[in-house]
């Protein structure tokens, strides 16, 4: 279908119906099967991502754009290219790639695969890789039990549980504080070493997840910070997380007047004014570097370490130039 479309934001009369029938509505009443096909080709961005789901229900002032051409499947969204790093009947641990959501919406969990392969999260690629790796078909396999996860543009190590017994031992891990996670992020400024404690909650005032300052408030977030490299007007910082609250690295650096490079939410500072982020990320520059944590069944120690990507690599070694 060829179809012409100026970026629009879903208006209130929009907000809450399908992809599709906005779309069609907005283009003037083609047939539906020629909407869902412009849908699947990948042409339609909500927000920040490409939607193959025709029956997405749109928010108010989200922005849809319709391209001229298909955008292809990223690169790193294929099992081929996924890096499994331990694989057993409880546990299996990937290095995850930016771009990919860790997990499916909940209003997704029913898609068919073949229309999971149109969107494809890292849950999606790991049972896929699995499969290939056993010689088996994904739909007989255990299915993947969530113990924690990254945000979309965030790469690193994850784990998924692939036994009760793996998802009931890891969980509690994760609930003690017992697995070890380290991240490396770049900020601007000079920042120096310190433990950042808080409480956050899911709305600081001004719609973002963030710290308050009333006691007995929100959930205790602990992050300590420490300094791998000096760079010309940006600090390369090294997280160890204490407790694994959401965005809890990306608010903390944030609040502290040094947001991660390339975050395009964590932005505002307390008195209302907006960061002016110059130093040309080519995404978050958040990476997950270290994982570790004892095995549900065997009991030994495990740990993993991830260098960083080549895209956050390049950006650094820029920097340092």
């Amino acid at each position: 279908m060829s179809a012409t479309l100026p970026p629009f934001t879903v208006s209130p009369q929009e907000a809450g119906h399908t992809l599709a029938k906005v779309l069609r509505s907005r283009l003037g009443g083609p047939s539906w099967g020629e909407v869902r096909k412009l849908i699947a080709a990948r042409r339609v961005k909500v927000g920040d991502a490409v939607c193959s789901d025709d029956a997405r229900r749109l928010k108010e002032d989200e922005v849809v754009v319709l391209f001229d051409h298909p955008k292809p499947l990223p690169r790193v969204a294929h099992p081929d290219r996924l890096v499994v790093r331990h694989l057993d009947d409880h546990v299996v641990v990937v290095e995850k790639p930016a771009g990919v959501n860790t997990v499916r919406h909940p209003a997704e969990l029913e898609w068919s695969e073949q229309r999971r392969e149109l969107d494809p999260t890292l849950e999606d690629l790991t049972q896929w890789a699995i499969a290939k790796q056993l010689g088996r078909s994904s739909n007989d396999l255990p299915r993947l039990r969530i113990v924690h996860r990254l945000d979309k543009e965030t790469s690193g190590l994850v784990s998924f549980a692939r036994s009760v017994l793996g998802e009931r031992e890891l969980g509690l891990q994760f609930r003690k504080h017992t697995v070890v996670r380290r991240y490396l992020t770049v900020v601007p400024g000079v920042m120096t070493a310190r433990t950042i404690t808080s409480n956050l909650v899911p709305d600081r005032g001004d719609g973002r997840r963030g710290s308050t300052p009333l006691p007995d408030v929100g959930k205790v977030a602990t992050t300590h910070v420490t300094v791998e490299e000096r760079l010309p007007g940006y600090t390369l910082l090294s997280c160890r997380l204490e407790t694994g609250r959401t965005h809890q690295i990306r608010i903390h650096l944030s609040e502290a007047g040094h947001p991660v490079c390339g975050d395009k939410v964590y932005t505002k500072r307390r008195d209302g004014s907006v960061f002016d982020d110059t130093s040309g990320a080519p995404r978050l520059a958040l990476h997950a570097t270290e994982l570790g944590f004892t095995h549900p069944a065997s009991g030994a120690t495990l740990h993993w370490s991830m260098p960083l990507p080549a895209d956050l690599a390049k950006f650094i070694e820029k920097l340092r130039g």
